[in-house]
């Protein structure tokens, strides 16, 4: 090994030079040309030590023989401005014929003999110039390889963090990207999967992981090579590192059976995955283009009576029998949280008791509704709920052949309903507004198109009052359902609002910001008052 401290700068014959010069760029695995590059500004370092650093002083070893020239160079010019590095026109005529402007005088020099300081000083330049040299090539051959598996020898542990020798570099596997519990120790072969590559002022730093989902869809690649042909797609990854995961896969042709193909002759692709994440319990799914079937899927081993799509925000209800609760769950809620991790759907799961009974409660609630505000006895709301009507509003404003289809239901009680629900919606109208005024809620809040009259009185009771306020939330603020660990429920959660309307709504209560700024950029713009 190249002890880099020890490098010979002058005082060895030339061959010496050229062959040290060999060996540092085989070892550092850089090019020779740099290495003999940072030589020469050791040199150069060196004589501008001896002869003044605010010459122009220039080294340059000869690469096929190893001679070292050492000059100073002067620029010709019209008029001088550094009398040490420029020379004019006609003083130059003196020392080389013909001399014209941008010409530079090369003023040999003759080899100095280096110094303890200067040779210290040299080798510094050589060491720091082959490290940064060495840098570069380290980050030019990984930042192309996100995304790969790699494979190497651990160095070190530091406070948790794992150092990696890669060959040609250094790849860490920081504290959290491991698996849990995993034995490991200095000089164990590991493999990786590279999911950065920085540029820092330190060195590149090539970060790698075990715990990451796409570590195990590169490891299946290499397992399956219908994965690696593209036959069979992994469409998404979920894992609980070092105890469970699960990988939705897709066929591209009819004849594969996707999940089959991963499993591989009794299990054998699938082991050599498993016994690389150190036993990770893996799921192997077949996606599925329908997201009820594929969330269906997901729950697997936990059977599914029904489910309860919310298409717009993303969640759905799955009810299941009783006996089937605790596979649906999985232990500490490992199995509902990797799929829904693995599909991107919130999924809510209830039993088919529970779901009864909430069904039971919505059909007496908005039978309730009914009968309050339409006056009507538990018979004909009883009827209006089971035809599908949910609101007064429905009741309001739906077609009047849409009532007339309902079994008993003539023009007269047709129209006498919706009369009813028309008035009870005027009456409720002027109490929210009513309301609204008493809790304080400006009239500008109120004017924002997207907010109906009761979300304007949720948002007073919760004192937002003023555009400012509103202005000051976020969108999880107001349309949050609460049912993740750490997070409240929204201001209008109870609303069906979706990301997109709780977006709009803020940007409309902070309209008048811009309005503001481009006042106050105009006023700034107009010429002051003659006085």
């Amino acid at each position: 090994m190249i002890d880099m401290e020890n490098i010979p700068v002058m005082g060895y014959d030339r061959r010496e030079l050229l062959q040290m010069a060999d060996a540092v760029a085989s070892e550092k695995a850089i090019e020779r040309e740099e290495v003999l590059t940072a030589m020469e500004a050791a040199i150069q370092r060196a004589a501008e030590k001896k002869y003044g650093e605010d010459h122009d002083v220039r080294a340059v070893i000869d690469r096929r023989t190893g001679d070292i020239k050492l000059a100073r160079y002067l620029e010709v010019v019209d008029e001088i401005e550094n009398e040490i590095t420029q020379v004019t026109t006609a003083e130059a005529q003196h020392m080389k014929a013909g001399a014209v402007v941008g010409d530079f005088i090369i003023d040999p020099l003759p080899p100095i003999d280096f110094g303890r300081i200067a040779a210290q000083t040299a080798k510094q330049v050589i060491v720091q110039t082959v490290r940064e040299a060495e840098r570069r090539r380290e980050y030019e051959e990984f930042k192309d390889r996100v995304g790969e598996i790699v494979s190497g020898l651990i160095k070190r542990i530091d406070y948790g963090h794992v150092v990696v020798d890669l060959g040609r570099g250094e790849g860490t596997i920081r504290r959290g990207e491991g698996i849990p519990r995993e034995p490991i120790s200095p000089g164990d072969r590991i493999r990786a999967y590279i999911y950065d590559v920085r540029r820092e002022e330190r060195g590149p730093q090539v970060l790698l992981s075990r715990s990451h989902p796409q570590f195990m869809a590169k490891l299946f690649a290499q397992e399956v090579p219908e994965i690696y042909d593209g036959i069979i797609e992994i469409k998404s990854v979920a894992r609980d590192p070092g105890s469970r995961a699960k990988i939705a896969v897709l066929s591209n042709d009819s004849g594969i059976d996707p999940v089959g193909a991963c499993v591989g002759m009794r299990g054998s692709r699938v082991q050599a995955v498993v016994g690389e994440l150190q036993g990770e319990k893996i799921d192997i799914i077949q996606w599925s283009p329908d997201a009820a079937t594929f969330i269906v899927n997901a729950l697997a081993p936990a059977e599914v009576s029904k489910v309860v799509l919310d298409e717009d925000n993303r969640r759905i209800e799955v009810v299941m029998p009783d006996d089937q609760l605790s596979f649906a769950i999985g232990r500490r809620g490992q199995n509902v949280r990797l799929a829904s991790q693995l599909t991107q759907w919130e999924i809510l799961i209830l039993t088919e008791d529970e779901e009864s009974e909430r069904r039971q409660e919505e059909f007496r609630t908005r039978s309730q509704a009914f009968m309050d505000g339409l006056e009507v006895d538990d018979v004909l709301a009883h009827l209006l709920v089971a035809e599908g009507f949910a609101t007064i509003e429905d009741v309001a404003f739906v077609p009047l052949e849409d009532l007339l289809t309902i079994e008993g239901f003539d023009e007269s009680i047709a129209e006498e309903l919706r009369k009813r629900a028309q008035a009870f919606l005027e009456e409720e109208e002027e109490r929210l507004e009513a309301e609204r005024r008493e809790l304080g809620v400006e009239d500008g809040v109120a004017a924002i198109t997207e907010l109906t009259a009761a979300m304007v009185v949720a948002l007073g009771k919760a004192e937002i009052r003023t555009l400012d306020d509103l202005g000051d939330l976020a969108a999880d603020e107001l349309i949050a359902q609460g049912n993740r660990e750490g997070e409240g429920r929204g201001l209008l959660a109870d609303f069906g609002l979706d990301v997109e309307q709780a977006n709009t709504i803020i940007m409309a209560a902070r309209a008048h910001w811009f309005d503001d700024d481009d006042q106050d950029a105009g006023d700034s713009a107009a010429p002051a008052e003659q006085t």
